[in-house]
């Protein structure tokens, strides 16, 4: 079965979800051929949102002087607060690099500017936004809720540039093509998501030691851990979603077009 220029397998219908290992290796070969790509996108993208998420990181709830439920209260909203800004543009890179994926130009990748033209802002941000609140407020609930959310729900971004649903389809959309498929996307998406975490955590120890307590320091981090990692993230996203339209439906999910835009 040969392959795309993206490091994407060429289409087939009917074709079974690829092991685990292979849909790794797929996720790194399509990464290393559009990286150039994934990283300018990501610094369009994350330097705003990493501004917004680190003027929430620092902060500081736990300086207001509050008890008992009020606290409690408080520091529920924190998570949540933290989970969705955490997620906030994670949603929306995996929408654009699923058209920079899928809608090809006699195989080649559309330009940054086309791209621009054609992502759906409206319902990326919206879902970008539900995502995150559903993951947060899941969380709260003794974390099993959240990652339940995180995992079903996974694919609406893709799905929306893919076959164009609107924002309720797309999350039953995703619903439908993870039925039967839960543990596989678990076991790639998560690894990734908490490995982004971590190094999250680690370069913002980094960078307070080299700056300080500061937002610069927050937005350092946060910029770089997800250029790092969200990438991955959703090349791997996308990839999931190909394949599993492809063996749910028998159909090749990819848009060709004979003729490439400025």
């Amino acid at each position: 079965m040969g392959e795309s220029r993206l490091g994407v397998a060429a289409p087939s219908v009917n074709q079974k979800l690829p092991p685990l290992f292979s849909i790794y290796a797929r996720i790194g070969r399509a990464y290393l051929r559009r990286a150039h790509f994934l990283l300018l996108l990501g610094v369009i993208v994350f330097v705003p949102v990493g501004l917004i998420h680190s003027l929430t990181v620092s902060a500081e709830i736990g300086s207001f002087d509050i008890d008992g439920l009020v606290k409690i209260f408080a520091a529920a909203a924190a998570v949540m607060a933290l989970a969705v800004t955490g997620l906030l543009g994670e949603v929306f890179y995996t929408g654009a690099v699923a058209v920079s994926l899928t809608h090809l130009h006699d195989g080649r990748p559309p330009s940054l500017r086309e791209i621009a033209r054609t992502i759906d802002y409206g319902r990326l941000i919206v879902i970008d936004l539900i995502y995150g609140a559903l993951v947060a407020v899941g969380l709260i609930l003794f974390v099993v809720p959240g990652v339940l959310a995180f995992v079903w729900l996974a694919l609406a971004a893709p799905i929306v540039e893919i076959e164009h649903h609107g924002m309720r389809a797309a999350f039953a959309r995703s619903v439908q093509l993870i039925r039967g498929r839960f543990l596989t996307v678990l076991a790639v998406l998560v690894p990734i998501e908490l490995v982004g975490d971590a190094v999250t955590n680690l370069m913002t120890a980094l960078a307070h030691d080299l700056l300080g307590e500061s937002l610069g320091a927050y937005w350092l981090a946060d910029v770089l851990s997800n250029l790092a990692f969200t990438p991955f993230y959703a090349v791997a996203a996308v990839l999931l979603t190909v394949d599993l339209i492809r063996e749910k439906d028998g159909r090749d999910p990819r848009v060709h077009s004979t003729s490439a835009s400025a």
